[in-house]
């Protein structure tokens, strides 16, 4: 990745990283989902997803505030 960007989330599932795309992006929040599962092994790797350093903080306060929500 591009320096200026930190990784904020890691996952095996296609759809929470969506979803934590989509909330950030609903907040003004630029984000960016590198793939790096296998094509052959879908069962091998995982999503990150990644937002500029400057937003860190913010997105990380919107992501622990949906993790509580789910708990």
């Amino acid at each position: 990745m591009e320096k200026g960007w930190k990784n904020i989330l890691n996952s095996s599932d296609e759809y929470l990283v969506t979803m934590a795309r989509d909330l950030l992006q609903d907040e003004g929040i630029e984000s960016v989902v590198i793939n790096h599962k296998d094509s052959s092994y879908i069962i091998f790797g995982e999503y990150e997803l990644y937002v500029r350093e400057l937003d860190e903080q913010k997105a990380a306060i919107i992501l622990e505030q949906i993790n509580k929500g789910r708990n």
